[in-house]
């Protein structure tokens, strides 16, 4: 059964130290450099990946271009980055840059400029001068601003990571005095489709990790494109195809079942990149994994019988009074299918879907209605003519208050074994499939490090803060090494 194919890791141990996490299969066997073959040529060595995400392919691609004979182990469920990948692919798979806005439950609230495209002010004042409020009035915006000295104060490091990881995103606005309107309507929608889940449910640090590098970094970082097609279609299958004629091997539809450890030193050398915390729960080292949480997500994409009005491609959404948030985006203005079609064809994401994951499918087409409806009045004259609904449960990580000191690092102590996705920590600063691209490119470096073979992949840093902000970061650290020196400044909780 291709579904229960068993790979089978061994770990080979001495008395003094781990010298090797080793797999092996009976199904699947390669070749390790330094040795040759029978016709007398290099033997290559054997790299196995365990998913192929945006992690695993990231880490795959590099391996490949290193002349390693890679293996890329998945259970059919490809996930759901960047403008270098899709260079060196030859594909152009990005529409041009779109205005995206925001809907509450009184009604179009937020308009995003193309910000790139205005003069240039700032951090944070392009964000808040540019930005098209409809209904919420200035002084509730001018809250936001006190918010930046926690933005300040959090640089990403793993002390900034613990100092803010253990409250609430809703804590946090409390605590810095935004207003009860601007969360509400704006802040709270936000987060939850960045985050996939209620502010109250999200950590602090993982809230101004995301809102530093989508939106308050940079006047530009919040300019969006989108994929002209299915993320498969566009971007993976080509990837992979690409990796395919340099010998990568994708063992699509097996499923890594369990692990095993041995002690013998007969295994051939090779290396082995873990892309899934789910399967980190068969050696005592990776066990706090098991703390991590996921979250649901529902996906319906469906036809009607008319051409209905959609002013933008891209729409965030409260979630009218319901513990998640949504969006949808008008696919006839994205994917080059449905460019030409004389009908709207729009898909409906729904995030922390707990409550509709269990409904039957005539239900959840009429709370996508209902929801549509609110946003956009035409939708109650339209009728689906088609629907297609998919159910993603537990498929985003969900960075609660508290999972900080959960996630892991790339490296173990395994030393031939590695790990990358986003629960991983990462001192990048990106976020979202951006830093599971990066995670598997260091995790890639990890191996060639390790293997002692190859060049490293070059991982291109997130544009440096702007002249102030660093100023600004460079003063509040000097504060806090002061503060540190004073008595008793680790005896009250922190």
């Amino acid at each position: 059964m291709l579904s229960c194919w068993r790979l089978t890791p061994t770990l080979c141990l001495s008395t003094r130290h781990r010298s090797g996490f080793y797999c092996r299969t009976a199904s699947v066997q390669s070749p390790v450099n330094g040795d040759q073959n029978k016709n007398g040529e290099e033997k290559k060595k054997k790299i196995v990946i365990v998913g192929s995400g945006w992690a695993g392919l990231g880490a795959a691609h590099h391996l490949c271009n290193q002349g390693f004979d890679v293996k890329v182990v998945d259970d059919g469920m490809v996930l759901v980055v960047l403008m270098i990948l899709v260079d060196e692919l030859g594909i152009e798979p990005f529409t041009n840059w779109m205005k995206s806005v925001l809907y509450s439950e009184g009604g179009l609230e937020v308009e995003f400029p193309i910000f790139q495209d205005l003069p240039q002010l700032p951090t944070p004042l392009g964000t808040l001068f540019y930005t098209q409020f409809n209904r919420v009035p200035l002084v509730d915006r001018l809250t936001s601003l006190a918010l930046m000295a926690a933005v300040i104060d959090f640089d990403n490091t793993d002390v900034a990571w613990k100092k803010y990881d253990s409250i609430t995103a809703r804590e946090l606005f409390k605590h810095f005095g935004c207003s009860e309107r601007l969360y509400r309507d704006v802040i709270g929608p936000l987060l939850q489709v960045g985050l996939f889940a209620p502010a109250e449910q999200c950590s602090a640090a993982a809230t101004l990790g995301i809102l530093y590098y989508f939106i308050l970094a940079h006047q530009k970082n919040f300019d969006l494109v989108w994929c002209r097609g299915t993320l498969k279609e566009k971007i993976f299958e080509p990837w992979m195809d690409s990796m395919r004629t340099r010998g990568c091997e994708f063992l699509d539809g097996r499923k890594v079942t369990d692990f095993y450890l041995h002690t013998s030193r007969t295994c051939q050398e090779q290396a082995v990149v873990l892309c899934s915390a789910a399967l980190c729960t068969w050696e005592k080292e990776f066990l706090k994994v098991s703390n991590l949480s996921c979250i649901d997500v529902i996906s319906v994409k469906l036809r009607f019988d008319k051409k209905v009005n959609i002013p933008n491609a891209s729409n965030a959404c409260s979630g009218f009074g319901d513990s998640f948030a949504w969006t949808f985006f008008d696919l006839n203005q994205i994917y080059d299918e449905h460019k030409d079609d004389p009908v709207t064809v729009l898909q409906t994401d729904f995030y922390h879907a707990n409550e509709l994951l269990p409904l039957k499918d005539e239900h959840v087409l009429a709370k996508v209605m209902s929801c549509l409806s609110k946003c956009i009045k035409e939708f109650d004259t339209a009728s689906v003519t088609d629907k297609q609904i998919r159910r993603f449960p537990k498929s985003l990580t969900h960075y609660f208050p508290g999972s900080y000191k959960y996630m892991m690092r790339g490296s173990t102590s395994f030393p031939n074994l590695f790990m990358a996705g986003d629960w991983i920590t990462t001192r990048h600063g990106s976020w979202s499939q951006e830093k599971s691209y990066v995670t598997g490119l260091e995790a890639a470096n990890l191996v060639v490090d390790y293997l002692e073979d190859g060049s490293f992949a070059k991982i291109i840093p997130v544009e440096e803060d702007e002249a102030h902000i660093e100023t600004l970061r460079n003063l509040n650290r000097r504060f806090n090494e002061i503060r540190e020196q004073a008595p008793l400044s680790n005896y009250f909780l922190q």
